[in-house]
């Protein structure tokens, strides 16, 4: 009762605020009561008006262009003077860089966004804090999917009464490109990322899922991944933001409420780390702050706003008590990622088995069979909230690791213009060996087995690789590139180089051909030659016999049988599965 009170009291505090027809910086969802949200040219025309009204305290900036020809717009927001990514950096000011609209149906983060910008400025808000942090304000990132703009563009939310599309233009899903960076919206954010190294990524979006009563979930990184000394302030940061929106009226979750089960409340939820295709993912591997705000569909319009205006105010303000001491402990784990070389690096993560039960604010809900689809279908009656006692996941432990190379990786020269001009998206620092190095000691992956995604995804086919490391001398040709592994974002270019990390290039199959046979023996030929392996060769034949009594597989497959001659014929590929980057021990 006292909780549906607070959330009342609120409500009235927050209404007023949305009845501002006649301020020339209120927002359409405002004078709507929140039922409706404006088209891209309000983003324009408010950017250019807050900084016409208070040009001490923003700025306006074009930071991109779409691939259908519309600006990028983010707003700069400081009254330290700082309105420039050089004077944050001289100023060693905090910057926080919230986005909006990544999926453009989501785009409750573009309106709060605006109602706290109006709110501080105009002094009732959050008041002193502009004049210790730099504030970025990307109201909508995905430009030309918002514009794609009707009703039901998200079936599974309640308001606005139309809205954006999920996807760019080129049907790109901008929160599974930050490393991959395909998208040029993606690449006009890192370059955006790359001046102004921001201390924190704020994404706001909008969760799909089951129904219950829970309005918002915060998930921050570092935490269970990255440096371990930032784990802890991530943690501390999760736990600040989630304690200060319980007592503005939410109901905050700690962690992303994905059912194990899918569809099935009962199965309980796994927390874990995502991999860095995903914001919150790819910022621990900058040694910086990367939090996911994500509303709850169900909830309407104006309580997402409400609580998504929350979050920014609460995270403006931690920003400006701790934002200096995040820096110094950033600063510190970019020393410390500067000696990963030689060391034990995790490529992901997974939660283990343990669990204990929590209590989860639910629905009264049903699970019967559907006589529409068939399926085992769960059906929540909102009438009658229900406390689920539900397990949850958050043993999370590093699933796969790699030993890190003490010097670095090596590009060569036949992938150097592609790989480099990815690195460099990033910041990643790199330079051109000028001169041959013939028999250079490298280690190269060779592929044991290879499983290549059966569908596009993100258009890319991707690859999975089985294999291994090992030590050999090869030739290393003038314009090849040399990649340190002694830098502040080691763990970014490991999840980038590193065939089996989740996201790679490699993952991602940026090296597809190198995993293709293209020179072949003919049947005909390849009898021949076995023939004669055989016949000259002892050991082969040993070897032969013994692959045919132990692999049943093996012994009843022709292509397999011919190809294992052809493998030790001199007219085998040897770069046939070889990984195109190479690491080695020294620093070239």
């Amino acid at each position: 009762m006292m909780r549906t009170v607070l959330t009342a009291l609120l409500a009235m505090c927050f209404f007023p605020c949305a009845l501002a027809a006649s301020d020339p910086l209120a927002t359409l969802a405002e004078q709507s009561a929140f039922k409706r949200t404006g088209h891209y040219d309000e983003v324009i025309r408010l950017c250019a008006a807050f900084a016409g009204k208070y040009p001490d305290a923003v700025r306006c900036v074009e930071f991109g262009r779409t691939p259908e020809g519309r600006p990028m717009q983010a707003l700069v927001v400081s009254r330290s003077g700082a309105l420039d990514a050089h004077a944050a950096h001289a100023g060693a000011l905090p910057v926080v860089l919230m986005q909006g609209g990544i999926h453009a149906g989501e785009i409750d983060g573009k309106d709060a966004g605006f109602l706290v910008l109006r709110e501080v400025l105009e002094g009732r808000l959050a008041k002193g804090i502009l004049d210790k942090l730099v504030w970025v304000f990307v109201p909508v990132f995905n430009v030309d999917g918002h514009e794609r703009f009707k009703a039901w563009n998200r079936p599974n939310q309640r308001g606005p009464e139309e809205m954006g599309w999920r996807t760019t233009a080129q049907n790109l899903n901008l929160n599974r490109d930050y490393v991959k960076a395909d998208a040029p919206e993606m690449q006009a954010m890192l370059a955006l990322m790359n001046a102004w190294d921001p201390i924190a990524l704020v994404d706001l979006h909008v969760t799909d899922g089951a129904q219950f009563e829970h309005d918002i979930s915060i998930n921050v990184e570092p935490l269970y991944s990255g440096d371990a000394e930032l784990r802890k302030a991530g943690l501390a940061l999760r736990s600040a933001v989630v304690e200060k929106l319980a007592s503005q009226g939410s109901l905050p979750l700690a962690f992303y409420p994905s059912f194990v089960e899918y569809d099935n409340p009962q199965s309980g939820f796994a927390d874990g780390v995502p991999p860095p295709r995903f914001s919150h993912g790819y910022m621990p591997l900058r040694n910086r702050f990367g939090v996911l705000v994500e509303t709850h569909s169900w909830k309407d319009y104006a309580t997402r706003v409400r609580a998504t205006r929350n979050t920014i105010v609460d995270m403006l303000e931690l920003t400006a008590e701790h934002g200096r001491a995040w820096q110094t402990l950033a600063a510190a784990a970019d020393q410390r990622a500067e000696q990963l070389g030689g060391s034990e690096v995790p490529l992901s993560y997974k939660a283990s088995e343990k669990s204990h039960l929590i209590d989860f604010r639910g629905y009264a809900y049903t699970r019967t069979p559907s006589e529409i689809s068939g399926a085992l279908m769960t059906r929540y009656d909102e009438s009658r909230p229900m406390i689920w006692k539900i397990p949850l996941r958050d043993d999370v432990q590093a699933d796969a690791t790699i030993s890190a190379p003490q010097g670095g990786y090596v590009i060569p020269a036949a992938h150097a213009e592609k790989v480099g001009a990815r690195l460099a998206l990033h910041g990643i620092a790199f330079h051109v060996i000028e001169r041959p190095l013939p028999k250079a000691a490298l280690q190269s992956f060779r592929a044991s087995k290879t499983t290549f995604g059966a569908k596009p995804f993100e258009d890319h086919q991707t690859l999975t690789l089985e294999g291994s490391w090992k030590n050999e001398t090869r030739d290393i040709a003038a314009g090849s590139l040399f990649v340190p592994i002694r830098q502040a974002k080691a763990r970014l270019l490991i999840a980038m180089l590193e065939p089996q990390a989740p996201d790679s290039l490699a993952a991602w199959g940026e090296f597809n051909g190198a995993f293709e046979m293209k020179e072949y023996m003919e049947s005909y030929v390849a009898e021949d030659v076995a023939r004669q392996m055989l016949k000259d060769d002892p050991q082969v034949a040993a070897e032969f016999n013994a692959r045919l009594a132990s692999d049943a597989d093996f012994a009843k497959d022709p292509f397999a049988r011919l190809t294992f001659f052809a493998q030790r014929h001199a007219s085998w590929d040897e770069r046939f599965n070889l990984y195109p980057v190479l690491r080695s021990a020294l620093p070239l």
